[in-house]
């Protein structure tokens, strides 16, 4: 590589750094969608008279539009563009915000939180691709950790709106501001982050790899010289016809892109949504769904547990600069490999305190010292998560592919994510009601699958250029 093209990949401005937190912001509302209803879900069951199954599948429709959104996402930012599509995924945080919260019944409650869901679907696929085409090579990692900081920044911003509202109004089914319930104000208390999404998304440049793929490549380099602060125009130049050679093609982008020698899909797919599935296989939001139940399990009472669970969030948020700081310089596959020795092994040991637990299994109680090994367990468990697979699975999937099939491919791969999440959430109750050893036991091997997959089939990315991913 000349060093012209060299001296660009290695500038760092202020503006790239701005646009990729733009970016992010959809991951903001991607953990707020998911985790809002939370507080609202006991009020929202007992006004609409919901039985256990309805108001279940209430809480995870969204993770069914997520995955819908997911799949779409990818041509639709082929064709219109990264930019169109983050102010497409605004408009429908937006909508979902002001649907769910002036819902007349429970059908169109899931309507509109299938609506929010699509929202996060999108999110999940477009800012991870957006910031890994507009990035320097060098710090590119760290950028695309901000995805899952700001998911985990807005899982704890939903919870201190809930708490806040809920504390306001007296409960979370009184009623306060314009004689609105509190739990319909914790829905649309996200048309705010949604509306600032939305327009933020206009005013940030599309992506140059995608202004390439469409023949605007004078406007592509101008959004090289503008983002990276490129001095030279003839490393500029080189750059676009580096992004141009690697897009060569004479059809338009599509699945169809994605076909391959194995099972139907391109290897690198394939290693693409065996991550995202390991990244939910493992249980993550079984920890943040359902961690009300788990304190109360080892002792806490009801407000203990809500302060607990808010504890693991920070720590959740904390834990993700770990990942920022290191990404790029320890490298992807390492923390991987780390993270996943952490959660076989933190797991492992939630699944041997439980198998000690005392009292019915739809409400276990662990006698001492197990219980505090539980909590400790559990919060070992999220830092092992956290700094590792939480944040470096969504950096691999933003940059492993090649240029042109990178937005269809990780639509795939998010997809497949929030199928995963969808299987895990829904199945834990039935996992539980058998016995919480042999749910944290199934995670833990899934843990330990995923090193030997890590270790096997996962390619380094770090330092790479987008242009030189192949297949």
């Amino acid at each position: 590589m000349a060093s012209t093209d060299s001296d660009l990949e290695q500038r760092t401005t202020t503006k790239v750094v701005l646009i990729s937190v733009v970016a992010a912001i959809g991951g903001f509302l991607f953990g707020f969608d998911t985790a809002v209803i939370n507080g609202a879900v006991v009020a929202m069951t007992a006004e609409f008279r919901l039985s256990p199954l309805l108001s279940g599948f209430t809480v995870s429709s969204a993770l069914l539009g997520a995955a819908a959104g997911a799949w779409f996402a990818g041509g639709l930012a082929d064709r219109f563009g990264r930019k169109a599509v983050m102010v497409i995924g605004g408009g429908l945080f937006l909508a979902s915000a002001f649907g769910s919260g002036l819902a007349f019944g429970v059908w169109d409650l899931i309507l509109w939180r299938v609506v929010g869901g699509v929202g996060v679907g999108i999110a999940s696929v477009i800012a991870p691709t957006y910031i890994a085409e507009v990035a320097p090579a060098h710090i590119r990692g760290r950028l695309a950790s901000l995805q899952q900081l700001m998911i985990t920044i807005g899982i704890f911003v939903a919870l201190l709106s809930d708490a806040f509202i809920a504390d306001t109004a007296g409960g979370a089914a009184e009623e306060t501001w314009l004689g609105l319930t509190a739990w319909r104000w914790m829905f649309l208390a996200e048309a705010v982050p949604a509306a600032v999404w939305a327009l933020l998304a206009l005013t940030v440049p599309e992506s140059p790899r995608h202004l390439v793929a469409k023949g605007e490549t004078r406007r592509a380099g101008e959004v090289l010289r503008d983002v990276l602060g490129a001095r030279s125009v003839e490393a500029v130049q080189q750059k676009v016809r580096q992004i141009a050679h690697s897009l060569e093609r004479e059809d338009d982008p599509s699945l169809k892109d994605l076909r391959g020698p194995r099972f139907g899909l391109l290897p690198v797919v394939w290693v693409g949504i065996v991550l995202s599935v390991l990244q939910q296989a493992v249980g993550i939001n079984v920890i943040f769904y359902y961690s009300n139940s788990l304190w109360r399990s080892v002792g806490f009472d009801e407000s203990q547990a809500f302060t607990t669970s808010v504890f693991t969030a920070v720590t959740n948020v904390v834990v993700t600069f770990i990942a920022i700081a290191t990404v790029d310089r320890i490298g992807r596959k390492p923390l991987l490999l780390a993270g996943s020795v952490g959660m076989v092994a933190s797991l492992t040991t939630m699944a041997v305190a439980f198998s000690q637990a005392t009292g019915p299994v739809d409400d276990p109680s662990l006698p001492a010292p197990w219980g505090m090994v539980a909590v400790v367990a559990a919060n070992v468990y999220v830092v092992a998560f956290g700094a590792t697979w939480g944040p470096v699975v969504w950096v691999l999937l933003g940059e492993m592919f090649p240029n042109r099939i990178r937005a269809a491919a990780l639509a795939v791969a998010a997809a497949a994510q929030w199928l995963a999440n969808f299987t895990v959430s829904t199945t834990f109750p039935t996992l539980a009601g058998i016995g919480l050893p042999l749910a944290y036991g199934l995670y833990a091997a899934f843990a330990a699958a995923s090193v030997l997959f890590v270790w096997k089939a996962v390619r380094e990315t770090k330092g790479r250029e987008l242009e030189d991913m192949g297949t």
